[in-house]
């Protein structure tokens, strides 16, 4: 039988409260809070050991997120103040992506049915945000959106589906106005 792990990865149901996935966000949170105690320095090191990887992300403190493990940042990311990126399937970002203060990025969701929502499922789906694209502030981008590249999200927009690339797109839900220039 599959670890929760495994299903978690696989987008399939999953029980949260495993203790493999509650040990993997407890790491998470040691050290996004190690993260965000230095409050005049970015700590590239701590970064590195959450994400697994060496980038060059400028992330303004706090930053929060599940595991680390499944966001992958392109080159040239900068976040604002208050990111929240819960990260139960991949979180994929392109290069020269912008994220104003209090961005959520949602790859978790649970049951519309109250009773295994109540006995601890969930689920996850993945979320690609392409290359050169702006979320304004207070963005919230749920489980399962793909936005393409070259795309802006204004503030405050609530992003439930795919967005095309090169659109600016606004509102709640989220839903294209124009063409980017």
């Amino acid at each position: 039988m599959p670890t929760a792990l495994e299903q978690m990865l696989a987008g399939e149901l999953y029980l949260a409260n495993d203790p493999e996935l509650v040990a993997a966000r407890q790491r998470a949170k040691a050290l996004c809070h190690r993260y965000n105690q230095q409050p005049l320095e970015l700590d590239r090191a701590v970064l590195a050991e959450l994400f697994g990887y060496e980038t060059d992300a400028y992330i303004e403190a706090p930053l929060r997120c599940d595991y680390g493990f499944n966001i992958q940042l392109g080159r040239n990311f900068y976040a604002n103040y208050n990111v929240t990126i819960l990260d139960c399937a991949p979180v994929r970002i392109g290069d020269n992506v912008f994220v104003a203060p209090n961005v959520v990025l949602s790859t978790a969701g649970h049951p519309v049915e109250a009773g295994p929502r109540i006995a601890g499922w969930e689920f996850a789906r993945p979320i690609t945000i392409g290359d050169n694209v702006w979320l304004g502030a207070g963005v919230i981008v749920l489980p399962g959106v793909t936005i393409g590249s070259g795309t802006t999200i204004g503030a405050g927009s609530v992003v439930t589906r795919d967005i095309p690339a090169n659109s600016v797109a606004v509102g709640n839900p989220c839903r294209v106005i124009r063409a980017a220039f």
